[in-house]
């Protein structure tokens, strides 16, 4: 059986499956593995951070006047995240920790005085704060901490309370600001080629089953085709994630208007791909649970192998579609960029229904199964389906 156009994706006999489980052992040996990346964060990342924690600290030195801006420096360091949406919401998380968590303390401070058992009923009653009002991890974890610094530091100093808010307020602030100003990331070419993938290895499915239907193949043939297209369903994740990275890379990022239409589009393809995969690992699982030895002289068969082979000829084209970012996202390409992300694929090749007046016997079931995949795959590619 011919398999034009495999995935990329190695299988359960691949090369890079020993090396996989030889790094997987390495790593169980080694106990300092788990505290390191597989890949490190863009210089750029560190960059905006550094130049976030610099223009915090001198910024809260000359308005608080504070000698260590501590608070400042740990909000700048947490804020800075790889989007600007991220940021925003670490950094109202951060701020809604610490304001909680200072007024708490300055609250039993002036309640019950000062002593080891007081810093020890503020961080109990700041966990159960954050409990009971259901905060983020971050948020409650923050008020605790900034309790406990409260009390053990600066219980006893005038204005200490509202000086460390101020100083988390700016630290906050100022990562924002950075992040949005030193190249916010758009993170639409991940999700462009994840697409393009997608559609790619979902024409290469039809396109086996296509090349299975017309030369023969045993059962043995179309498990391990069943193997493969499954595998869609890793590549299908894995475009969700990217575009779930993209359009929150866009959220709040003055970028964001020249690119929308591009990912809107992107979702579009992806959101038809969703259903195609279905038919793809549903046609591959039928086959296989049916295939007979005279499947291939049957006429009917081999029509449908015909439009199976033009299925992967438009998702081809859905392929084409997601793939136009480097020119479309250039500034002089404004008209590829404004096209509506619904329009159809243009000139399908996909022809009307077959009609099948009597099924062989043997295999009408099969046929019958194969035929409705096509019918639904046809209206997904035309935009018909509801």
């Amino acid at each position: 059986m011919v398999r034009p156009h495999a995935p990329s994706q190695q299988g359960p006999h691949d090369p890079g499956t020993s090396d996989s489980v030889a790094l997987g052992t390495l790593e169980g040996v080694n106990p300092v593995a788990p505290l390191r990346q597989s890949t490190r964060s863009p210089f750029l990342q560190v960059v905006k951070t550094a130049v976030a924690v610099v223009v915090a600290w001198v910024l809260c030195a000359a308005v608080v006047g504070a000698e260590y801006p501590i608070f400042a420096a740990i909000a700048a360091l947490l804020v800075v995240q790889p989007s600007i949406n991220q940021s925003f919401v670490r950094g109202l998380e951060r701020s809604a920790g610490v304001i909680l968590g200072v007024l708490l303390a300055t609250g039993i401070h002036l309640l019950l005085g000062d002593s080891t058992w007081i810093v020890l009923l503020v961080i109990v009653l700041a966990i159960l704060l954050a409990w009971s009002i259901r905060l983020t991890p971050t948020s409650s974890t923050q008020i605790p901490i900034s309790a406990m610094l409260v009390l053990s530091t600066g219980a006893t100093t005038p204005h200490y309370a509202f000086d460390r808010i101020l100083e988390t307020v700016i630290g906050a602030i100022v990562a924002l600001a950075v992040n949005a100003l030193i190249v916010p990331p758009v993170l639409l070419p991940p999700a462009h080629l994840a697409v393009s993938r997608l559609a790619r290895e979902t024409a290469s499915a039809f396109e086996r089953i296509a090349v299975g239907l017309t030369e023969g193949a045993d059962h043995g043939e179309w498990e391990e085709a069943l193997i493969v297209a499954r595998r869609l369903r890793t590549a299908q994740a894995g475009a969700d994630a990217a575009l779930t990275a993209a359009r929150e890379s866009l959220t709040m990022n003055p970028r964001s208007v020249r690119n929308r239409t591009l990912l809107e589009r992107d979702i579009v393809v992806a959101a038809r791909l969703s259903l195609i995969v279905n038919r793809a690992v549903g046609m591959t699982r039928a086959i296989r649970d049916n295939v007979t030895p005279d499947l291939v002289e049957d006429r009917t068969i081999g029509r449908i192998a015909t439009e199976v082979a033009r299925i992967a000829a438009d998702v081809r084209r859905l392929a084409s579609e997601a793939g136009e970012l480097p020119r479309a996202s250039h500034p002089a390409a404004g008209a590829s960029a404004g096209e509506s992300p619904s329009t159809p694929v243009a000139e399908p090749a996909l022809t009307a229904p077959i009609a099948v007046i009597a099924p062989n016997e043997n295999h009408w079931i099969l046929i019958g199964s194969l035929l409705e995949d096509i019918r639904r795959v046809r209206e997904e590619l035309l935009g018909e389906s509801a």
